[in-house]
């Protein structure tokens, strides 16, 4: 029994710490895995036999490397890539422009009213299933699409963890809906949870852009040790296992996702609860039906600093557009955009 820490390179989130531990700990001569985030490291303990150091991290990396993640003896020094900004800003600043249009002439509800519309929460849910949600997520779709494809069965699987998904995110996102009107949320209540959701996706855009290496642990997350029981489902074998394992994709730690439920807890209502989970599971939807059903390696493609500038980029837009809004709806500021 040896035991080797190791540095994470591509670990950038609390659900990429869950699924390197997962990962890791269910192959049969590793006795237990702890990753840390803050440090983007791993430690390993298992049965290694005479094998080098070298010769684990390039064993250990071949398991992870479906999910973009890679062993190294050495950290790295954290070098900002700002030539990426060359490329992200004009992107960013094109896809915001394009919503903007949308919004002046009425095609899309972009914001209203210091609220999340649900223009918004699609996007975000776009965004959400290139980055965060798809470390996690995407690692089961794929799990569920190299299981059951064994057995011979290819789309039934993955049409029950979809609509586990979508199912899940329409329920539960509904019952966090009405658990916010029994606290009876006022003005002042809303606009606190409103606010905190902007100051999460602010977060989360800042680290999407890969220059604040502390915005990792300012992170929403729900206590590991859940994130790990849920992960556990896709072990078991039985026809309903991709439906559950959608259902369970709720209650992971992505930070986009857990800044929505709390958006949602201040709509208060049931059907305004579903509506704005569904919509996000709907933006989340594309990407993750693409892998389930092809063997493109988007997950990995798609893994790149010019992407994640971009998508941080506009996390930020929105998150700073739905601050100043909020501060404009209870008075704080005068009216700064018309449209």
């Amino acid at each position: 029994m040896k035991t080797c820490t190791f540095h994470v390179q591509g670990l950038h989130c609390n659900s990429c710490v869950v699924l390197t531990e997962s990962e890791l700990n269910e192959l049969p001569h590793i006795d237990s895995a702890k990753a840390n985030l803050k440090h983007c490291c791993v430690e390993v303990a298992g049965n290694f036999g005479d094998k080098s150091p070298e010769a684990v991290a390039e064993e250990l990396s071949g398991v992870l490397k479906k999910h973009g993640y890679t062993l190294l003896l050495e950290k790295e020094n954290h070098t900002a890539k700002w030539s990426d900004f060359k490329i992200a800003i004009p992107i960013a600043l094109g896809f915001v422009g394009l919503f903007v249009i949308l919004q002046k002439i009425g095609i899309v509800n972009l914001v209203s009213s210091g609220e999340v519309s649900y223009g918004t929460t699609f996007v975000i849910g776009i965004i959400a299933s290139l980055s965060t949600c798809l470390a996690v997520v995407g690692g089961l779709v794929l799990s569920v699409s190299a299981n059951f494809a064994k057995g011979g069965a290819a789309v039934r699987p993955q049409v029950l963890f979809h609509l586990g998904r979508l199912g899940s995110f329409f329920l539960l996102g509904g019952a966090i809906g009405a658990l916010g009107s029994a606290f009876q949320l006022g003005g002042m209540g809303a606009f606190i949870l409103s606010f905190i959701v902007g100051l999460v996706m602010l977060i989360l855009g800042l680290n999407l852009l890969d220059i604040f290496p502390w915005t990792k642990e300012l992170q929403p997350t729900l206590p590991r040790f859940l994130s790990r029981h849920m992960l556990a489902v896709r072990k078991f074998n039985h026809t309903l296992t991709p439906l559950l394992l959608g259902i369970v994709t709720f209650f992971l730690p992505c930070g986009f996702t857990q800044s929505m439920q709390i958006y949602t807890l201040s709509t208060g209502n049931f059907l305004e609860g579903s509506m704005i989970m569904l919509v996000f599971a709907l933006g989340t939807l594309p990407l993750l039906a693409l892998l389930s059903f092809s063997s493109l390696g988007i997950h990995n493609k798609v893994k790149s600093g010019i992407f994640f500038k971009t998508a941080g980029l506009v996390v930020i837009f929105f998150a700073l557009f739905n601050l100043i809004n909020s501060l404009v709806v209870i008075g704080v500021l005068p009216p700064i955009f018309n449209f």
